[in-house]
Protein backbone atom coordinates (compact mmCIF):
# COMPACT_ATOMS: atom_id res chain seq x y z
CA UNK A 1 0.00 0.00 0.00
CA UNK A 2 2.54 2.28 0.83
CA UNK A 3 4.43 1.85 -2.70
CA UNK A 4 1.40 3.79 -4.20
CA UNK A 5 0.54 5.89 -1.46
CA UNK A 6 3.39 7.93 -1.06
CA UNK A 7 3.35 8.53 -5.18
CA UNK A 8 -0.71 9.65 -4.65
CA UNK A 9 0.69 12.33 -1.95
CA UNK A 10 3.20 13.35 -3.44
CA UNK A 11 1.13 13.83 -6.76
CA UNK A 12 -1.14 15.97 -4.99
CA UNK A 13 1.11 17.97 -2.57
CA UNK A 14 3.00 18.68 -6.04
CA UNK A 15 -0.57 19.90 -7.85
CA UNK A 16 -1.26 22.28 -4.87
CA UNK A 17 2.20 23.99 -5.02
CA UNK A 18 2.16 24.15 -8.65
CA UNK A 19 -0.81 25.88 -8.05
CA UNK A 20 0.96 28.13 -5.69
CA UNK A 21 3.81 28.11 -8.39
CA UNK A 22 0.83 29.85 -10.87
CA UNK A 23 0.60 32.68 -8.27
CA UNK A 24 3.91 33.44 -8.16
CA UNK A 25 4.48 33.13 -11.62
CA UNK A 26 1.82 36.09 -12.59
CA UNK A 27 2.47 38.11 -9.26
CA UNK A 28 6.76 38.65 -8.97
CA UNK A 29 7.10 40.28 -12.24
CA UNK A 30 4.41 42.79 -10.95
CA UNK A 31 6.48 42.80 -7.66
CA UNK A 32 2.80 41.97 -5.88
CA UNK A 33 2.41 40.05 -3.13
CA UNK A 34 2.01 36.62 -3.70
CA UNK A 35 0.11 35.97 -0.23
CA UNK A 36 -2.75 38.70 -0.59
CA UNK A 37 -4.68 38.84 -2.11
CA UNK A 38 -6.44 35.81 -2.26
CA UNK A 39 -6.70 33.98 -5.54
CA UNK A 40 -8.76 35.72 -7.99
CA UNK A 41 -9.99 35.74 -11.38
CA UNK A 42 -7.40 38.02 -14.32
CA UNK A 43 -10.00 39.42 -15.77
CA UNK A 44 -13.65 40.45 -13.43
CA UNK A 45 -11.03 40.63 -10.49
CA UNK A 46 -13.31 38.67 -8.74
CA UNK A 47 -11.95 35.96 -5.95
CA UNK A 48 -11.90 32.71 -6.94
CA UNK A 49 -13.71 30.49 -4.50
CA UNK A 50 -12.16 26.75 -3.05
CA UNK A 51 -14.12 24.40 -5.08
CA UNK A 52 -13.59 26.91 -7.89
CA UNK A 53 -9.57 26.72 -7.16
CA UNK A 54 -8.99 22.74 -7.07
CA UNK A 55 -5.61 22.06 -8.86
CA UNK A 56 -6.30 20.67 -12.36
CA UNK A 57 -9.66 19.05 -11.32
CA UNK A 58 -11.37 23.12 -11.01
CA UNK A 59 -9.60 23.68 -14.16
CA UNK A 60 -11.13 20.67 -16.43
CA UNK A 61 -14.74 20.83 -14.74
CA UNK A 62 -14.96 25.08 -15.98
CA UNK A 63 -13.76 24.44 -18.95
CA UNK A 64 -10.69 26.46 -18.65
CA UNK A 65 -13.10 29.57 -17.63
CA UNK A 66 -14.07 31.79 -14.96
CA UNK A 67 -17.09 30.72 -13.43
CA UNK A 68 -18.46 34.94 -12.69
CA UNK A 69 -17.53 36.29 -16.25
CA UNK A 70 -17.38 33.27 -18.59
CA UNK A 71 -13.42 34.59 -19.24
CA UNK A 72 -10.66 32.43 -20.74
CA UNK A 73 -8.29 31.61 -18.06
CA UNK A 74 -5.21 30.81 -19.34
CA UNK A 75 -3.91 27.13 -20.30
CA UNK A 76 -0.49 27.62 -18.50
CA UNK A 77 -2.02 27.68 -15.13
CA UNK A 78 -3.50 24.02 -15.92
CA UNK A 79 0.14 23.20 -17.35
CA UNK A 80 2.35 24.39 -14.43
CA UNK A 81 -0.58 22.14 -12.09
CA UNK A 82 0.56 19.03 -13.86
CA UNK A 83 4.09 19.58 -14.63
CA UNK A 84 5.19 20.68 -10.77
CA UNK A 85 3.48 17.08 -9.75
CA UNK A 86 5.32 15.00 -12.55
CA UNK A 87 8.38 16.65 -11.68
CA UNK A 88 8.22 16.14 -8.38
CA UNK A 89 7.69 12.24 -8.77
CA UNK A 90 10.88 12.07 -11.21
CA UNK A 91 12.75 13.70 -8.32
CA UNK A 92 11.12 10.97 -5.61
CA UNK A 93 11.74 8.10 -8.13
CA UNK A 94 15.54 9.77 -8.76
CA UNK A 95 16.48 9.79 -4.98
CA UNK A 96 13.94 8.51 -2.69
CA UNK A 97 12.62 10.04 0.26
CA UNK A 98 15.66 12.17 1.59
CA UNK A 99 17.07 15.94 1.98
CA UNK A 100 18.25 15.47 -1.44
CA UNK A 101 14.86 14.70 -2.90
CA UNK A 102 13.52 17.43 -0.59
CA UNK A 103 16.58 19.96 -1.79
CA UNK A 104 16.38 19.03 -5.52
CA UNK A 105 12.75 19.80 -5.29
CA UNK A 106 12.58 23.11 -4.46
CA UNK A 107 15.71 23.86 -6.89
CA UNK A 108 13.07 22.18 -9.32
CA UNK A 109 9.91 24.29 -8.84
CA UNK A 110 12.46 27.55 -8.66
CA UNK A 111 13.98 26.68 -12.64
CA UNK A 112 10.42 26.54 -13.10
CA UNK A 113 9.00 30.14 -11.92
CA UNK A 114 12.04 31.13 -13.53
CA UNK A 115 11.29 29.47 -16.68
CA UNK A 116 7.74 30.97 -17.04
CA UNK A 117 8.51 33.89 -15.65
CA UNK A 118 11.64 34.92 -18.71
CA UNK A 119 9.43 32.86 -21.22
CA UNK A 120 6.31 35.60 -21.00
CA UNK A 121 8.26 38.77 -19.93
CA UNK A 122 12.07 37.78 -20.67
CA UNK A 123 13.30 38.64 -17.38
CA UNK A 124 14.68 36.98 -14.47
CA UNK A 125 13.75 38.52 -11.38
CA UNK A 126 16.38 39.18 -8.64
CA UNK A 127 14.28 38.20 -6.08
CA UNK A 128 14.86 34.89 -7.00
CA UNK A 129 18.18 34.15 -8.16
CA UNK A 130 19.87 36.18 -6.09
CA UNK A 131 18.86 35.00 -2.77
CA UNK A 132 19.41 31.31 -4.09
CA UNK A 133 22.57 31.75 -4.61
CA UNK A 134 23.33 31.33 -0.59
CA UNK A 135 20.71 29.81 0.03
CA UNK A 136 21.57 26.87 -2.41
CA UNK A 137 25.23 26.98 -1.66
CA UNK A 138 24.52 26.33 1.76
CA UNK A 139 22.13 23.13 0.37
CA UNK A 140 25.70 22.28 -0.56
CA UNK A 141 26.33 20.71 2.93
CA UNK A 142 23.43 18.53 2.63
CA UNK A 143 23.62 16.67 -0.83
CA UNK A 144 25.67 14.23 -2.45
CA UNK A 145 26.44 15.58 -6.26
CA UNK A 146 28.33 18.50 -4.79
CA UNK A 147 30.47 20.19 -2.04
CA UNK A 148 30.99 23.79 -0.54
CA UNK A 149 34.47 23.95 -2.62
CA UNK A 150 32.62 23.00 -5.61
CA UNK A 151 29.55 24.52 -5.37
CA UNK A 152 31.91 27.91 -4.72
CA UNK A 153 33.84 27.39 -7.98
CA UNK A 154 30.72 26.57 -9.42
CA UNK A 155 29.03 30.25 -8.82
CA UNK A 156 32.00 31.81 -9.64
CA UNK A 157 32.40 29.93 -12.84
CA UNK A 158 28.61 29.94 -13.84
CA UNK A 159 28.58 33.47 -13.32
CA UNK A 160 32.16 34.27 -14.78
CA UNK A 161 31.86 32.67 -17.91
CA UNK A 162 28.50 34.33 -19.05
CA UNK A 163 29.37 37.63 -17.31
CA UNK A 164 32.79 37.43 -19.70
CA UNK A 165 30.64 35.96 -22.66
CA UNK A 166 27.99 39.06 -22.56
CA UNK A 167 30.63 41.51 -22.39
CA UNK A 168 32.51 39.98 -25.10
CA UNK A 169 29.45 40.23 -27.42
CA UNK A 170 28.75 43.46 -26.38
CA UNK A 171 32.75 44.73 -27.57
CA UNK A 172 31.92 42.85 -30.89
CA UNK A 173 28.38 43.99 -31.37
CA UNK A 174 28.43 47.23 -29.44
CA UNK A 175 24.83 45.77 -27.94
CA UNK A 176 24.02 43.42 -25.17
CA UNK A 177 23.20 40.27 -26.41
CA UNK A 178 22.96 38.34 -22.48
CA UNK A 179 21.04 40.04 -19.64
CA UNK A 180 22.39 40.26 -16.24
CA UNK A 181 19.55 37.73 -15.30
CA UNK A 182 20.78 34.26 -16.93
CA UNK A 183 24.73 35.50 -15.44
CA UNK A 184 22.92 35.28 -12.22
CA UNK A 185 20.72 31.87 -13.01
CA UNK A 186 23.66 30.82 -14.15
CA UNK A 187 25.53 31.18 -10.73
CA UNK A 188 22.49 30.05 -8.63
CA UNK A 189 22.49 26.86 -10.47
CA UNK A 190 26.37 25.94 -9.67
CA UNK A 191 25.83 27.10 -6.05
CA UNK A 192 23.37 24.08 -6.07
CA UNK A 193 24.74 21.61 -8.75
CA UNK A 194 28.52 22.74 -8.33
CA UNK A 195 30.92 23.28 -10.95
CA UNK A 196 30.74 20.30 -13.09
CA UNK A 197 26.61 20.71 -12.78
CA UNK A 198 27.12 24.81 -14.34
CA UNK A 199 29.35 23.82 -16.88
CA UNK A 200 26.50 20.90 -17.82
CA UNK A 201 23.86 23.18 -17.81
CA UNK A 202 25.68 25.69 -19.67
CA UNK A 203 26.44 22.77 -22.61
CA UNK A 204 22.40 21.38 -22.62
CA UNK A 205 21.05 25.20 -22.56
CA UNK A 206 23.44 26.70 -25.33
CA UNK A 207 22.49 23.47 -27.60
CA UNK A 208 18.29 23.44 -26.75
CA UNK A 209 18.48 27.34 -27.24
CA UNK A 210 20.30 26.82 -31.03
CA UNK A 211 18.20 24.28 -31.84
CA UNK A 212 15.05 26.64 -30.65
CA UNK A 213 16.18 29.26 -32.19
CA UNK A 214 16.92 27.67 -35.71
CA UNK A 215 13.77 26.43 -35.19
CA UNK A 216 11.95 29.57 -35.02
CA UNK A 217 14.26 30.94 -38.00
CA UNK A 218 12.47 28.07 -40.32
CA UNK A 219 9.02 27.56 -38.94
CA UNK A 220 8.33 31.69 -38.12
CA UNK A 221 10.13 33.59 -40.38
CA UNK A 222 12.35 35.31 -37.13
CA UNK A 223 15.96 36.55 -37.88
CA UNK A 224 18.93 35.96 -36.13
CA UNK A 225 18.19 39.18 -33.87
CA UNK A 226 15.13 37.57 -32.23
CA UNK A 227 15.33 37.64 -28.71
CA UNK A 228 14.93 34.02 -27.56
CA UNK A 229 14.79 33.80 -23.62
CA UNK A 230 17.80 31.82 -22.21
CA UNK A 231 16.63 31.23 -18.73
CA UNK A 232 14.04 28.37 -19.63
CA UNK A 233 17.11 26.87 -21.74
CA UNK A 234 19.52 27.12 -18.86
CA UNK A 235 17.03 25.60 -16.24
CA UNK A 236 16.52 22.53 -18.68
CA UNK A 237 20.11 22.01 -18.58
CA UNK A 238 19.70 22.23 -14.53
CA UNK A 239 17.16 19.74 -14.09
CA UNK A 240 18.65 17.62 -16.89
CA UNK A 241 22.37 17.96 -14.43
CA UNK A 242 20.68 17.26 -11.84
CA UNK A 243 19.26 13.95 -12.36
CA UNK A 244 21.83 12.93 -15.16
CA UNK A 245 25.22 14.43 -14.59
CA UNK A 246 27.28 11.39 -14.44
CA UNK A 247 25.48 9.54 -17.66
CA UNK A 248 26.18 13.01 -19.56
CA UNK A 249 29.94 13.15 -18.60
CA UNK A 250 30.43 9.46 -19.50
CA UNK A 251 28.68 10.33 -22.72
CA UNK A 252 30.61 13.14 -23.15
CA UNK A 253 34.56 11.87 -22.57
CA UNK A 254 33.89 8.82 -24.14
CA UNK A 255 32.60 11.19 -27.54
CA UNK A 256 33.88 9.39 -30.68
CA UNK A 257 36.21 6.29 -28.75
Amino acid sequence: MINWLIPVALFVFGAVIGSFLNVCIVRIPDQKSIVYPASHCPSCKKPISFYDNIPLISYILLAGRCRQCNSPISFRYFFIELVTPLITLILYYSFGLSPAFALATIFSYVLLVITAIDFQHQIIPNCISIPGIPVFLLSSLFVPWTDLKSSLIGIAVGGGILYLVAQAYYLVRKEEGMGGGDIKLLAMIGAFLGWKGALIALMLGAFAGTIAGIAMILIRGKNFKYALPFGPFLSFGAFSALLWADEIIYWYTHLGR
